[in-house]
């Protein structure tokens, strides 16, 4: 695998608009889009009418995917090409005989693109050849460092959105998490509508979905991949994953999937649902269906806190990352589960997955025991924790009044007992954020894929009830390199010989991102006592020679 990208600011580049017959270049892993007039106003197109659009690659390989309504008779397809070469597409519109929507045909030329852009310089993110963690089409590694904004692209003002993953941006987040129809939070976008109408026989609304449009090219312009939440689904009449019936949360799932699929996104099918027993059946159902069009793009599913119902989804071909949150609670129960709960212990289990904390302690959310909202402190020990539990992919970062979008202080709507929330622009702020920052250009000089848990090298746990100063570590595949994270410690006793040679050491400082002197680890002993350098949290790396802060 190669280094990580670095970000330097460069303009998104689309494929050009095909209309029709015709054709346009398109850069390679960009956009193409075609649209297409039908010859009848539907009643309700997303019922009446399923528009398929296969695609021929230069090499012979097809893809078929949805194209989707757009209002009054506009339909458009979106895709994104990864061969360079002359693609051909046409059009089927099952048992409609509207000639407008079938058997039209086009082609596009996909170029080299010549951009600096990650998303596109790298490629559509997969899964690792190891299935541990996520790469770039040409193996560069993804770190997930995400935020959460739940209700972002449906409340913010469109400069405000830009400002927002701007600050992101720089502090080295690379994705943003979002709900993108009504929900309990948010019962409609900031103009008032709604993603779709009805129950048993929905309806899609185009010009909620025309509004997300650019919610999503901002996303990807500023180098962010989308994490959009295609279902919220706890129990609630105002929660589309709960309330629609099967066959039409698949439809709207199939319209969101058709919609966006060509944006660099990876799916959150649903949120904070109920995925266990006969539930999981129904997410089984709604994924296998609603994804059977999805362009190649990675799934995730985001459970409710402490929840770990992935040993019944191990057969689904559709889930390829295993989500979880830890939560917010802050008593001793909700800290070991952060430590040594599953997704410590179940790593190893087959078919492998990547594993990420997509809800850790929000900052300046009260805790659900306590009642004091979490500081940076929590907030960031909640990270490090999540991201030695497992082999590193990624993890989440929440702040109260982002992620519900509040423009002045309130308490977030049907989250009364979360206390009350900053503004979003002050809320960006919080020293949390800036804090892993730091913690990306910790891991930015260590192959951090490599890494896999490794708590045994750490000797003489203090018995520790609570919790509170948990020592987790994690060790490369070959040993070179080894993490280990200190909250609130005297130090570290290390079984030195697990190395098998001269080890060297440095403290790093979580808060500050500076580094101690180096320090050498005696390994003639089996044990090997490191002080930590001064009060609170601390990271020692360790490498079997000395390691670069250059």
């Amino acid at each position: 695998m190669t280094r990580r990208w670095v970000w330097l600011g460069a303009v998104l580049v689309l494929g050009c608009t095909a209309r029709g017959f015709g054709q346009s270049q398109v850069p390679i892993w960009t956009r193409f889009e075609a649209a297409f007039r039908s010859e009848k106003t539907y009643d309700n197109p997303l019922q009446q009418v399923e528009l398929r659009v296969r695609f021929v690659s230069p090499s012979g390989k097809e893809r078929t995917v949805l194209g989707f309504w757009d209002g009054g008779q506009t339909w458009r397809v979106r895709f994104s090409p990864d061969e360079e070469g002359e693609w051909k597409y046409s059009t089927a519109a099952g048992e409609s005989s509207d000639k407008a929507l079938n058997d039209q045909r086009g082609s596009f030329s996909c170029v080299a693109y010549k951009g600096d852009h990650p998303l596109y310089a790298h490629g559509a993110i997969h899964l690792s050849p190891d299935r541990y963690d996520l790469v770039h089409a040409d193996g560069e590694p993804f770190f997930w460092l995400a935020d959460t904004a739940w209700n972002g692209a449906l409340l913010a003002a469109p400069q405000d959105w830009k400002t927002y993953l701007a600050e992101r941006r720089a502090k080295r987040f690379t994705a943003i998490q979002f709900v993108i129809t009504q929900w309990r939070a948010a019962r409609a976008d900031r103009d008032g509508n709604v993603a779709f109408t009805g129950k048993e026989k929905i309806a899609v609304q185009p010009a909620f979905f025309q509004r997300l449009d650019g919610y999503f090219d901002q996303t990807n312009e500023a180098g962010l991949v989308a994490l959009p939440v295609l279902l919220w689904a706890i129990r609630g009449d105002e929660n589309p994953g709960w309330f629609l019936p099967e066959d039409q949360a698949v439809l709207l799932v199939r319209y969101m999937v058709a919609r966006y699929g060509a944006h660099e996104v990876i799916w959150i099918l649903a949120g904070d649902g109920n995925y266990n027993g006969e539930a999981a059946k129904r997410w089984h159902t709604i994924g296998r269906e609603g994804l059977k069009f999805n362009p190649g793009r990675l799934t995730t599913v985001h459970p409710g806190g402490m929840q770990w119902p992935w040993d019944g989804f191990r057969d689904q071909a559709w889930l390829d990352i295993l989500m979880y949150q830890s939560g917010h609670g802050n008593d001793a129960n909700s800290r070991r589960w952060n430590c040594i709960g599953p997704p410590a212990t179940k790593w190893r289990e087959e078919p492998r997955r990547p594993i990420v904390n997509a809800e850790i302690n929000y900052e300046g959310h009260l805790s659900y025991q306590e009642r004091k909202p979490f500081t940076d402190y929590e907030v960031r020990r909640a990270a490090y924790w999540s991201l030695l539990a497992s082999p590193i992919t990624g993890v989440t970062y929440g702040a109260h009044g982002i992620w519900s979008w509040q423009e002045k202080p309130g308490v977030p709507p049907a989250h009364d007992g979360t206390g009350e929330a900053r503004p979003w622009n002050e809320a960006i702020q919080f020293p949390g954020s800036a804090h892993l920052r730091i913690m990306r250009s910790l891991f930015d000089r260590l192959p951090w894929w490599e890494l896999r848990p490794a708590d045994e090298i750490v000797l003489e746990r203090p018995e520790d009830p609570t919790f509170l100063h948990y020592v987790k570590a994690a060790r490369t595949t070959s040993g070179e390199w080894a993490v280990v994270y200190a909250p609130d410690n005297p130090g570290v006793t290390l079984d030195a010989k697990a190395f098998g040679g001269p080890v060297e050491g440095l403290w790093f400082d979580p808060r500050t991102g500076k580094y101690s002197k180096t320090i050498p680890v005696p390994v003639g002993a089996a044990r090997s006592f490191l002080k930590v350098p001064g009060p609170g949290d601390w990271v020692l790396v360790l490498h079997k020679k000395r390691p670069s802060t250059q």
